[in-house]
């Protein structure tokens, strides 16, 4: 190992390498050899057709992350649970207009696919993710014409199907952490998530490939905690320092994420009440028993402020894929990471938990809901967002609950005097008969038994066997002109409708 600069570390990458990324949207987000690498390539027309991997989407934002392989002749192919959810994203435009070889793997099934590689195997074997878009039969991950080999296969095994990954060489990782000692050892004191770079390591490691670190400072060798190392220096072959390296959350709020402080829960200002509120406060009432719960991205993230609003929130441990245990979610600009964590676990292990059922419940977003209740989350209105952890944590959750407004694209709707007021209805309707893209199977559900309800700020939805069954409407909303002809397909009335209770709708 050895300490050098950004452009002497992406030296390392040859043409038709396999490129492992870390990083959550700004997390952990290498930032600066990613930039080297991409002006290398601007540069000298060098490093040409590599393939891309990241088991999560990286660098949010114009020019960052991901975007940096964005250009002809560098990138091949890209494998991600990811892309963006920003339309103007260079490399999501590669993908939709076919410029670049192009597939969407669930998030743990692209971490335990590195994992096996670092182990040896051929193949990663997994039932996470039949019967929706990854699924071979349907679309198999694939996002454009010209990505026309097979990521995966169908197997049988003792009367069961599963969903084959073949593996393959990571010819360089790169990395993040906060500091590097001149061993290479890597610590993260500074990160609220450690988003599986060990695996990343360990699997360019084992194909005989290269690791590049980048960190915010340097430290002897020695000086470093061994139990807070979380890549050991065997494994990495090249240190960048960046001492202008960003910290996630911001210098305010970072020690609350990485536990290093707990801040006051006073602190978190409650919601305003709007539309917003009312899907948050119905989708709450939902938690019943529940004890571990996931949020997704969007609204869901919301629910923490009502838990603390309603004092529930002394019962519940919020548990996000990206391994931040207990405490509140910190909102959007940091999603993934807690406030006032009680642990944070490494997000191979989390999805390991997840796959086995770990989760009471979980509430997520949805882009569209069908008339059997599919959800897609993934792919619509030319952004291919992906389905991240979504297939991974709904694969054996208990309770899911989807959270969304009824329409989108300038829906105007307010609360007066505990009624819901529609003064201009969304240009999109949401529920529509056929979702673009699979990544929630309603069938799946139904046959694993798990309670699926679907809240919108005007109506809520529950799964039958039927499909999904309008079960509640809000004050004031009516049922003809408000719902039933905002839906593309003939809705299924429960013949105990019922009002949605009138509190949810009050200061």
């Amino acid at each position: 190992m050895r300490v050098m600069t950004a452009e002497e570390a992406v030296e390392l990458i040859q043409d038709n390498d396999t490129v492992a990324v870390c990083g959550c949207e700004n997390l952990l987000l290498p930032e600066k050899v990613v930039s080297a690498l991409e002006e290398r390539f601007l540069k000298t027309g060098h490093p040409r057709n590599l393939t891309e991997v990241h088991p999560i989407i990286y660098g949010m934002g114009v020019g960052l992350g991901l975007e940096h392989f964005a250009h002809e002749g560098m990138t091949r192919r890209v494998i991600g649970s990811g892309y963006s959810y920003l339309k103007t994203s260079r490399m999501s435009q590669m993908a939709l207009l076919g410029e670049v070889e192009a597939y969407v793997v669930p998030m743990g099934t692209v971490f335990g696919l590195l994992r096996d590689i670092a182990s040896g195997r051929d193949f990663h074997l997994t039932s996470v993710g039949l019967n929706t878009f990854v699924d071979p039969r349907i679309e198999g991950g694939r996002l454009n014409q010209r990505t026309t080999a097979d990521i995966c296969s169908l197997r049988v095994i003792d009367g069961k199907e599963y969903l084959c990954y073949p593996t393959f060489p990571i010819n360089v990782a790169i990395i993040r952490g906060t500091t590097a000692d001149t061993h290479g050892n890597i610590t993260l004191e500074d990160e609220p998530v450690t988003l599986g770079i060990a695996t990343l390591a360990m699997a360019a490691k084992n194909s005989g490939g290269k690791v590049i670190a980048q960190v915010r400072r340097l430290a002897e060798a020695g000086s470093l905690k061994p139990r807070e190392v979380v890549v050991p220096g065997i494994m990495v072959d090249a240190i960048v320092v960046d001492p202008d390296q960003t910290i996630s959350g911001g210098k305010e709020l970072n020690p609350a994420l990485t536990g290093e402080i707990r801040m006051p829960l006073e602190a978190i200002e409650p919601l305003p009440l709007d539309i917003r509120k009312i899907i948050v406060r119905r989708a709450a009432a939902e938690l019943g028993e529940a004890r571990i719960v996931n949020l997704g991205v969007g609204i869901p993230v919301e629910i923490p402020r009502i838990a603390l609003e309603t004092g529930i929130i002394d019962r519940l441990t919020f548990f996000p894929e990206h391994g931040s245990v207990g405490g509140v979610p910190a909102g959007r600009e940091v999603f993934g990471a807690n406030i006032n964590p009680e642990a944070i676990i490494d997000s191979t292990q989390v999805f390991d938990c997840f796959q086995g059922g770990g989760l009471d419940a979980t509430f997520l977003g949805f882009g569209e809901i069908d008339e059997l209740g599919n959800v897609n989350v993934s792919k619509f209105n030319n952004v291919v967002p992906g389905c991240g952890g979504f297939i991974d944590i709904t694969h054996r959750t208990k309770k899911i609950v989807f959270c969304g407004t009824l329409t989108a694209g300038g829906l105007e709707a307010e609360v007066k005097h505990g009624k819901l007021v529609i003064s201009k209805e969304g240009r999109f309707r949401k529920l529509v008969k056929r979702v673009e893209q699979i990544t929630f199977n309603a069938e799946n559900a139904k046959r694993c038994g798990q309670e699926v309800t679907y809240v919108t700020e005007r109506a809520v939805f529950k799964l039958t066997a039927q499909g999904p069954v309008l079960t509640e409407i809000a004050p004031g909303v009516r049922l003809k002109e408000d719902v039933l002809e905002n839906i593309d397909f003939p809705a299924q009335v429960s013949p105990n409708l019922k009002i949605m209770d009138q509190a949810l709708l009050l200061e």
